[in-house]
C-alpha cells in the first residue's frame, strides 16, 4: 500500500511538473501577442533561454541553496554543504524521501520549473528595448542567486519559515520576486519611444497579436492546475482538489474584477484587461490556495482583477512603461495574494498579517537591493538599451537577422 501511494503521489508530481513546463510557452504566447510583431522572435529567444539556462543553473547551484539544510545566521545558505551539483540522498528514490511523497530527482524537477518563472516575469516587462545581451546575464545572476536563496528563506526550513509566514506556492517567493526586478528594470530602462508623448499623456501601442496573448492565458490557467495543484506535494485527494477548485475559481473571479472595473472606469470591454485579470486572480491565490474556501477564493480573485485595472493606471502615471502588465499582476497581485493569508482563510488574523508583511518587506527589499545593483551595474558597463534606429525599426532583425512574419510586414511600427 505504501509503495503504491508513493508511485500515485510522484506521478501526480511529475504531471504538475510537465504542467509548469507548459506555462512558458503560455508566457511566451501571452508576451509576443501584447507587443509588437517587430520584436517577436526576440520575445521568444529570450523565453527559450531562460527556461534553458534555469534548469541548468538550478541544477548547479539553484536546487542546493534553496534547500541547503543548514544556514549561517539563519538567513544565509550554507554554501559549503553540497552547493555544487546534484546530490541524490540514500533515500532519494524510495518512499523514506519527502514523507513518501516524490522522489530526489521529481523534487529537483518541480522546484526547477518554479526558478526560471521569475526570470520570464521580468522578460515581459522589458521586452522591445533591452539589449538580449544584458539581459541574458540579469537572468544568471538573479536565477542562479537571488530566486534561490530568498526562496530558503521560507521553502528550505530559513528565518521566515520559523517566523511563521506563509506562501504555499509563491504568490511573494515567486511572482513578487520577478516583480520587484521588473519595477526596477522598467525603471532604469526608461519608456518606448512613443509610449509617453510630450504633453504628459499616454500614447497606446497596441500588441500585434490579440489571439496569441488569449491563448497564452489559456495555456497559463492550464499551468497552473500544476503549479499550485503540485505544490500540495502529493496527490491527497482533499488538499489536491481543494486547490483546483480555489485556483480556478480565483481566475475566473479575477477575470470578471478586471473586465467589470475597466467597464466601469473606461467603459470599455477590454480584452487585455481581462486577460490580465484571469492572471491577477491567479497569482492572488497562489499563497493561500490551500486555505481558502470557495467565497475566500472568489473575493481573492475578484480584488486581484480591481488591482490590475488600478495598477495598470497607476504605472502609466507614473510614467512607467510596462507592455504586458507584469508589474500589475505579479508584484501588486503578489503582494496582495500573500497578505491574503493574513485576511481570509484558516490563518487569519493579525498576527499572520503582520508575518506576511515581515516576509513581503524582506524579500522586497532584498529583491529591490540585488536587482537595482545588477542592472545599474551593466547599464554603466555594457549598457541595458539598443539603440533608437534597433528599437524603431525591431530587434528581430537587428539582434536575430530574421522575421517572424516574413510575407506579413503589418504593424511593424
Amino acid at each position: 500500500m505504501e509503495e503504491t501511494l508513493f508511485t500515485v503521489n510522484n506521478v501526480w508530481m511529475m504531471i504538475c511538473t510537465a504542467l509548469v513546463f507548459l506555462m512558458h510557452l503560455g508566457f511566451s504566447l501571452l508576451e509576443i501577442g501584447l507587443t509588437r510583431q517587430k520584436n517577436t522572435i526576440n520575445i521568444l529567444f529570450k523565453n527559450v533561454f531562460i527556461i534553458c539556462i534555469g534548469l541548468v543553473l538550478y541544477a548547479l547551484v539553484g536546487f542546493n541553496l534553496m534547500y541547503p539544510g543548514s544556514f549561517i545566521a539563519g538567513i544565509i545558505p550554507d554554501y559549503f554543504v553540497d552547493l555544487f551539483g546534484l546530490s541524490m540522498p540514500e533515500n532519494g528514490l524510495t518512499a523514506g524521501y519527502a514523507d513518501g511523497g516524490y522522489t530526489y530527482w521529481t523534487d529537483f524537477l518541480f522546484q526547477g520549473m518554479f526558478a526560471a518563472t521569475a526570470a520570464t516575469i521580468v522578460s515581459g516587462a522589458v521586452a522591445e528595448r533591452i539589449k538580449l545581451g544584458a539581459f541574458m546575464i540579469f537572468t544568471i545572476i538573479y536565477v542562479g542567486l537571488v530566486y534561490p536563496i530568498v526562496g530558503s528563506w521560507k521553502w528550505g526550513a530559513g528565518w521566515l519559515d520559523s517566523l511563521g509566514f506563509y506562501d504555499f506556492a509563491g504568490s511573494t517567493l515567486v511572482h513578487s520576486v520577478g516583480g520587484w526586478a521588473a519595477l526596477v528594470a522598467v525603471w532604469l530602462l526608461g519608456a518606448r519611444i512613443g509610449k509617453f508623448k510630450k504633453d504628459g499623456s499616454v500614447g497606446a501601442i497596441p500588441g500585434h497579436n490579440m489571439p496569441f496573448a488569449t491563448a497564452g492565458v489559456f495555456i497559463l490557467w492550464l499551468g497552473w492546475f500544476g503549479f499550485n495543484g503540485g505544490s500540495v506535494l502529493s496527490a491527497a485527494p482533499g488538499a489536491t482538489s481543494l486547490v483546483l477548485v480555489t485556483t480556478c475559481i480565483a481566475a475566473a473571479s479575477g477575470g470578471l474584477g478586471a473586465f467589470l472595473v475597466s467597464l466601469f472606469k473606461y467603459k470599455q470591454y477590454d480584452l487585455s484587461m481581462f486577460l490580465n485579470g484571469v492572471l491577477g486572480g491567479l497569482v492572488g491565490i497562489t499563497a493561500g490556495a490551500d486555505l481558502m474556501s470557495v467565497t475566500d477564493a472568489i473575493l481573492i480573485g475578484f480584488i486581484a482583477g480591481a488591482l490590475i485595472v488600478l495598477g495598470v493606471a497607476l504605472i502609466d502615471k507614473l510614467k512607467l512603461d510596462d507592455p504586458v502588465g507584469a508589474i500589475a499582476v505579479h508584484l501588486i497581485c503578489g503582494i496582495w495574494g500573500t497578505l491574503a493569508v493574513g485576511i481570509f482563510g484558516d490563518l487569519a488574523g493579525w498576527a499572520q498579517l503582520g508575518y506576511q508583511a515581515v516576509g513581503i518587506f524582506a524579500i522586497g527589499a532584498t529583491c529591490l537591493i540585488s536587482a537595482y545593483a545588477i542592472i545599474k551595474t551593466l547599464k554603466s558597463t555594457v549598457g541595458i538599451r539598443v539603440s533608437k534606429e534597433e528599437e524603431q525599426e525591431g530587434l528581430d532583425i537587428h539582434e536575430h537577422g530574421m522575421d517572424a512574419y516574413p510575407d506579413f510586414r503589418l504593424n511593424q511600427h
